[in-house]
């Protein structure tokens, strides 16, 4: 780490922390408190999953460290203060620099095996096509319950750098474990398929079962690991991309946090199919957690009495492809209606009455209905090297919700 470097960060982190501590982020964060607490307030909308590499303006994404570490500090902050000043939307700034407990896993002792195509060598969004590794019960057994070891020498280490990188520009805190995360099935495909999936669940259910059950095992483990070794962390303040700030947060173990889960590749599956192989195994879990948020890309419009039955379930995700009004009468007022608008309305060119009509029908509906909602833009996989076109959304879905929202 060279004294260019530091100056370079501590320049970018003054900029990062006047911007973190103003009045406008209070609002911010004031919002999305209040959507999930059900309120409803104006909207949070977020902006997330960016294809960085299309983005710059000007050179105000171009790093200058030199070191590995300090350039990951220099890209989280370009990338902050770029937010602020090109997206009117919201934004998730700390007054601080979150450094997470460390920890070390043994791994499953299998790796996935997959087959990729790729468009553009500078993009990580890729095809990926993955071959069965599970044909049988005696493959399955190759796949192992982990040991986790924590890492507090690595933890002392990271502290010392970004202390001595950031100066006293900016706080640095060790915190502990957020949100947590299981999605059993998008680590389930990578190493049987989604089509193997697709027929186990008539030809072999019991099988599918014993295999669902070994990646439940596996999350139990973690969870148990961390609650009782680590420290679980109440304000990690996103949740996939959607705010997790929120009020009532137990300070005890997972109770201080959210749980999150999903099952993208049962899209067209049953909802009796849909509760047998991933919201029974989704309950279980819930049960150690104060929230929960379940979805992502798949439609949920025809499976809300199941994912009803997960406990202290808080917010649901609408994709582009739900039926919005199913959603926001069965959701009314007891969920956080978010919202994901279509990510390809940015890949090539942005219309801004497009976007326009999106936003009021999505508006009107949960006005009438009285769904507490936030709009997450994600997914972006490419915006055509045209950094306008999420500039021109943010534009657009702002100025519908001060329209509609005081």
């Amino acid at each position: 780490m060279t004294e260019k470097d530091k100056k370079t960060v501590r320049e970018l982190a003054r900029k990062y922390m006047e911007l973190a501590t103003d009045e406008k982020q209070q609002s911010m964060n004031r919002r999305m408190i209040d959507t999930n607490d059900l309120k409803l307030t104006r909207p949070p909308v977020l902006i997330d999953e960016i294809p960085w590499y299309q983005m710059d303006i000007d050179g105000e994404l171009t790093c200058l460290c030199e070191d590995s570490g300090a350039r990951g500090v220099e890209t989280f902050l370009r990338r902050a203060i770029y937010r602020r000043k090109h997206f009117k939307a919201d934004t998730i700034l700390e007054p601080f620099f979150r450094v997470t407990v460390s920890y070390d896993s043994s791994g499953l002792g299998l790796a996935p095996e997959e087959h990729i195509i790729r468009t553009d060598d500078t993009n990580n969004i890729v095809s990926h096509c993955y071959h069965d590794l599970l044909e049988d019960e005696d493959m399955l057994e190759q796949i192992k319950i982990p040991t986790f070891t924590a890492r507090p020498d690595k933890d002392r280490r990271n502290m010392e750098f970004y202390t001595e990188l950031l100066g006293d520009t900016m706080p640095v805190k060790l915190c502990g474990r957020g949100m947590y995360y299981d999605a059993a099935w998008d680590k389930i495909v990578r190493y049987r398929g989604m089509e193997p999936v697709i027929y186990d669940l008539y030809d072999r259910p019991e099988y599918l079962h014993a295999i669902r059950q070994r990646f439940q095992d596996i999350v139990k483990a973690e969870l148990d690991f961390v609650e009782k070794k680590l420290s679980v962390d109440p304000t990690f303040p996103t949740l996939h991309c959607t705010p997790a700030r929120v009020s009532g947060l137990a300070e005890n173990g997972w109770k201080a946090t959210w749980y999150r889960t999903m099952a993208q590749g049962f899209s067209d599956i049953s909802p009796e199919m849909h509760y047998e192989f991933d919201i029974k195994y989704a309950i279980e879990l819930a049960k150690r957690f104060s929230y929960t948020y379940y979805g992502c890309c798949e439609p949920l419009d025809k499976k809300l009495d199941v994912i009803f039955k997960i406990p202290n379930l808080r917010k649901v995700g609408v994709s582009p492809w739900a039926k919005e009004e199913v959603m926001a009468e069965r959701l009314g007022g007891s969920f956080v209606y978010s919202r994901k608008p279509n990510p390809a309305h940015v890949a090539i060119r942005t219309d801004p009455d497009l976007i326009r009509r999106e936003t009021e029908t999505t508006v009107k509906l949960c006005q009438k209905y009285g769904c507490p909602v936030d709009f997450t833009l994600k997914d972006i996989s490419t915006v055509s090297h045209r950094p306008d076109n999420i500039i021109i959304w943010s534009e657009v879905v702002s100025e519908v919700l001060d329209q509609y929202y005081s």
